[in-house]
């Protein structure tokens, strides 16, 4: 890839990650896979988790086998999470 090609690849955006964490959590999952799923860094992703379960967009729940905690997008995630796939379908027009 040239510079100038490097140059035109666009980075998500803040919100485009929150949707990304948000959507692959709304089953629950573990902390690895949703870090993977997002394509994220370990330093990166855990600000972010830290700041959606501050914002009680994120719950942590036990796992039906108990060995690891498991991420869950919350009833105010789900409305969120919604919300700025709206935005961005109209945005996107």
């Amino acid at each position: 890839m040239t510079r100038q090609k490097r140059r035109k690849v666009l980075r998500r955006t803040r919100t485009d990650v929150v949707i990304d964490i948000l959507g692959e959590a709304l089953g629950g999952t573990v902390k690895t896979y949703l870090s993977y799923r997002c394509n994220l860094n370990f330093v990166r992703f855990n600000r972010y988790l830290t700041e959606l379960l501050e914002a009680g967009l994120l719950e942590v729940i036990e796992d039906p086998n108990g060995n690891v905690p498991l991420y869950k997008t919350t009833k105010k995630g789900k409305d969120l999470l919604e919300i700025l796939k709206k935005a961005e379908h109209l945005l996107s027009l």
